[in-house]
């Protein structure tokens, strides 16, 4: 079974209360805006083509397609603008905040939550651009020792093993969506390094226990997946019970909605769930433990991204 305690994770989870809310907020407002800025490009295009509509009848129409087009990139480079400022204030702050709850600390000074993370965040990271690079690189390493811990189940010459082996690294890869944020953790709790040499040894440190470590997030994939569907069926139901005072065809609009409701608040609540709970885990395991020099070495031969991030940890490229 699992190494951490739902219950206490939940009550971790609870007093970031502040968090939540802000998740919820931006997470559910993102696919609204979203779609939008689509429709206004799309009546924008509705309307300029009825400048050609004697030439060709159906030019409102293929105008309104392009409209919508322009207004869906529109929306995608304005989403991928501000993705380093929501992962700079909100990612980071909100395990900033989890870290010392996890701890048992308070939030020092009786400061607010937000307050106290974006200022503990900029300390630790200095801008976004950093914290973007961080996070990027610790990404990239945790596939490397992704692939070598899972890789060779494949060698095993037991017949019937490849979709056992198959199956279990899908499950893997859903999993280790958690893990760059139990690094950061460590980061942020480790303040006396640099964030890259903190990365460098948090990852090793991760892989040298990814046994325990990887079993723990598998049952954390699947309790939020569960969850989630049932989020997903407790909103559907009262959607469709409407149904019966809605004609034509509208039941693909309420599947969708519930679709978008039941995503938004898996990231906004089952998310900070499984990061409390896996770096609950990950803080117990590693008290004590020093760096496994074996591991170390493994990755720096074959992790490109291991090696880019040991060379910043130890000073030889400015930070991004």
């Amino acid at each position: 079974m699992w190494n951490f305690s739902i219950f206490r994770t939940l009550i971790i989870m609870a007093r970031t209360w502040p968090f939540v809310l802000l998740r919820m907020v931006i997470y559910t407002a993102t696919p609204a805006v979203y779609c939008a800025i689509v429709a206004c490009g799309a009546v924008v295009g509705y309307g300029a083509g009825h400048i050609f509509v004697l030439s060709d009848p159906e030019a409102p129409a293929k105008c309104a397609g392009i409209g919508g087009f322009i207004g869906f990139v529109a929306a995608t480079a304005m989403v991928y603008g501000l993705r380093e400022y929501f992962l700079y204030i909100l990612k980071a702050g909100h395990i900033a905040v989890l870290v010392h709850l996890i701890e048992g600390k308070p939030i020092p000074g009786g400061q607010g939550q937000l307050t106290y993370a974006r200022k503990l965040v900029a300390e630790r990271f200095i801008e976004a651009n950093l914290f973007f690079v961080f996070d990027q690189l610790i990404k990239a390493v945790l596939q490397s020792i992704s692939a070598l811990t899972t890789g060779l189940a494949a060698l095993i010459p037991v017949p019937g093993l490849t979709a056992a082996v198959g199956l279990l690294n899908s499950f893997i890869r859903i999993s280790i969506t958690y893990v760059d944020e139990i690094i950061l953790g460590y980061n942020i709790r480790m303040t006396a390094a640099s964030p890259f040499e903190n990365g460098m040894r948090g990852v090793v440190l991760y892989a040298q226990n990814s046994k325990l470590m990887v079993k723990n997030a598998i049952w954390l994939a699947l309790i939020v997946w569960i969850m989630t569907a049932g989020i997903f069926v407790a909103t559907l139901t009262p959607a469709a019970a409407m149904l019966y005072w809605i004609s034509g065809p509208s039941f693909g609009y309420v599947f969708v909605f519930a679709i978008v409701l039941a995503w938004s608040l898996k990231m906004a609540l089952l998310e900070p769930f499984a990061i409390a709970a896996l770096m609950t885990v990950y803080f117990k395991t590693i008290e004590g433990q020093a760096v496994d020099a074996d591991w170390e070495q493994r990755l720096n031969q074959t992790s490109e991204a291991f090696r880019d991030l040991k060379a910043k940890a130890l000073g030889r490229f400015a930070a991004a």
